[in-house]
């Protein structure tokens, strides 16, 4: 017989000595979430300690990140191996895999990286998410797992929270289960300083099944995880528990969230809770209930295996699980690419959709999720949506709830199997700062497509004109920012987003007409990607360099305009485009040296020129925005403003009579 109480004492100790050790940590949640995990990993959670990447294992995340000796108590425990006992022990320590707040390290069953309370909720959303739409591609042979999130008061109270129960509950995302350690305490004291509404109705009004039960009592748990296993609904199960639960001194108070811990706390929770063991021992027995307990995921792991090696899709679920492309990729991008028009003027947005749209067949495992902006957007087209009654699509739509679908794209991502592509507004990026910052620290393929990149938008006003989101998001490590000057940039950008495997990319994009300044020099589209280096000379001068006119996105329109009245004023001007600036600080010097040249430069984008400084000396100029915009047609605002043809020559002019 399973002494499952046995189990969670040692949660609880484990964590207990590795917080004191540590000097400081968050003893709240494990402490008082012990049963409720020892519950799930004894009757009910699938997963393999000795293969930790088994696609098919459930997957835990812990949104209530802080309690982090929790999970690693959890991973410890039930036998994996890179959270060995010494790990625990180097909870806090540099370099450990027992971080302060999770860090993802899937091959140590650390699913995703939290601790911003929300994210790992809305993270799970995504997960469960990924998890339908590729059973409805594979099947359940070999899709075939749940979800499951320990969330604090915390997640629950962050606006993403409720985006995620509203949505969840909207799709129907049945394999889902949020265990909620209600234990009435913040880091401020009891919750009823900030909060008083039902929370358990919040989740029943969305359309989940709920269940409200003592978070200690381990055959009520039991229960209620085994009730929602068999409902179609996601579940909620509000766990009433005593933070801290072991500690007299603390349990039960708001002490108990995380203040520092002594001797005499280990002392006096031994002596509670009858375990006379010495610091970091567990005795044999628990362990040995721990390795029977996941005996239920090896089993199920053995049996997957068997059925995936002689299943007639496995090779392109094993593509799909790789991120890899097609035998037939090369020859499809080449056709994308020649199909995007580029035979005139045309928003870099709409080739955007044109590359996409095509994505459907050549590479199905795309999966777009956009924030109730279909038709500015486009791209959606001929996908399919995913909904609860149709869990194949390719198209999630996902409301106003950008704080949500952020989250979620990072969640699809680091399950695998998907590559997850998220699209909205630039100025909406701030709603997903905090997920792209998650999916940058994670390291994960995602894509954030972003339109009304600039004042080219135009009436809607300084509300929707993003001028200071393309410094902030360059500024943020790890995230390539592309904003491509026509089609085949913005198809260039694409092939090296989809190509890209351990970080995010996001591509800003025009509502505005973007003259297609590749297509006019009669460049090889299909052999090429020249947006690969980051910036390189679209124009020579024809002679020595005068002056070297540096653009993004559509203002490489206006450079290469202004190129060709300089000319005819006899002042040799190159124009370089420099679409990523990320990839183009990874060029060796010269090649850098080259492009940029040794001519006076002016910088064009229509944006603030924070940052400017890596591509421009003090005697250099910049032509952009130095505020906010203001509300009239595109062109209106860039005469406004003086981003034009006419005040790059005279800056240009200016600096050739020095």
């Amino acid at each position: 017989m399973t002494n499952i109480q046995g189990m969670a004492d040692s949660i609880r100790f484990l964590a207990l000595d590795s917080i004191l050790k540590a000097g400081e940590g968050h003893q709240g949640v494990p402490l008082g979430m012990a049963e409720i995990a020892a519950t799930l990993y004894a009757n009910h959670v699938k997963a393999d300690p000795d293969d930790p990447l088994w696609p098919d294992r459930d997957r835990v995340i812990l949104s209530n990140g802080h309690g982090s000796m929790l999970l690693y108590a959890l991973l410890h425990l039930s036998g994996y191996e890179k959270v060995s006992l010494d790990a625990v022990k180097s909870f806090r320590v540099l370099h450990s895999v027992c971080a302060g707040h999770p860090e993802i390290e899937q091959d140590a069953g650390i699913e995703i990286t939290s601790g911003l309370l929300g994210q790992g909720i809305a993270c799970a959303v995504g997960m469960a998410v990924a998890e339908q739409r590729l059973q409805a591609q594979f099947g359940d042979a070999l899709v075939d797992h749940r979800t499951w999130a320990f969330v604090g008061d915390g997640c629950l109270q962050e606006g993403m929270g409720q985006e995620a129960i509203s949505l969840a509950g909207h799709l129907q995302l049945g394999k889902l289960t949020f265990l909620w350690d209600d234990n009435h305490i913040t880091d401020d004291g009891d919750t009823e300083l900030s909060i008083s509404e039902d929370i358990p109705a919040r989740f029943a009004a969305a359309g989940w099944h709920v269940e409200c039960v003592d978070g200690h009592d381990i055959a009520a748990l039991d229960a209620a995880l085994t009730k929602a296993k068999a409902d179609s609904r996601p579940s909620l199960i509000a766990c009433r528990t005593i933070i801290a639960c072991g500690i007299p001194r603390l349990q039960g108070q708001r002490g108990g969230h995380s203040a520092p811990l002594g001797p005499d706390d280990a002392v006096e929770a031994r002596a509670l809770r009858n375990w006379p063991h010495p610091a970091f021992e567990v005795p044999a027995e628990v362990y040995a209930d721990w390795n029977n307990s996941m005996a239920r995921g090896r089993d199920a792991a053995k049996a997957w295996r068997d059925r995936h090696s002689t299943h007639h899709q496995s090779a392109e679920f094993n593509r799909w699980q790789a991120g890899g492309f097609p035998q037939t990729w090369p020859h499809a991008w080449n056709d994308i690419v020649s199909e995007v028009p580029k035979d005139q003027p045309r928003a870099t947005i709409l080739s955007s959709g044109d590359v996409c749209d095509a994505l459907v067949t050549v590479l199905p495992e795309t999966l777009v999720l956009c924030a109730d902006l279909e038709a500015p957007t486009n791209h959606k087209r001929s996908r399919a949506g995913f909904s609860g009654a149709a869990r194949n699509g390719s198209y999630v739509h996902c409301g106003v709830r950008e704080h949500l679908m952020g989250a979620m794209t990072d969640g699809i991502a680091a399950h695998g199997g998907l590559r997850p592509i998220n699209v909205t507004y630039l100025a909406f990026a701030d709603y997903e700062r905090p997920a792209m910052r998650m999916a940058a620290l994670m390291q994960l393929p995602t894509i954030f497509v972003f339109s009304h990149d600039s004042i080219g938008v135009g009436s809607n006003g300084p509300t929707h004109q993003p001028v200071e989101i393309l410094a902030s998001y360059r500024a943020m490590p790890n995230m390539r920012v592309f904003r491509p000057a026509d089609a085949v940039e913005t198809a260039e950008a694409w092939e090296l987003a989809l190509s890209h495997r351990t970080g995010p990319s996001m591509l800003a994009l025009s509502r505005q007409d973007a003259e297609q300044v590749r297509a006019d020099k009669g460049i090889d589209t299909c052999q090429e990607n020249r947006s690969a280096a980051g910036g390189y000379v679209l124009a020579e001068a024809e002679g020595p360099r005068d002056v070297t006119l540096i653009a993004t996105g559509t203002e490489v329109g206006l450079a290469v305009s202004a190129q060709q009245h300089l000319q005819e004023r006899g002042i040799n001007a190159a124009v370089v485009s420099l679409p990523c600036w990320e990839l183009f600080e990874e060029q060796p010097d010269d090649y850098r040296a080259a492009v940029l040249g040794t001519a006076p430069r002016i910088g064009i984008e229509a944006a603030l020129s924070f940052g400017w400084e890596k591509w421009l000396d003090r005697s250099d100029r910049f032509i952009g925005m130095s505020g906010f915009g203001a509300s009239a047609k595109g062109p209106e605002l860039y005469q406004h403003f003086g981003i034009t043809v006419d005040a790059i020559v005279e800056a240009a002019l200016d600096l050739t009579r020095q």
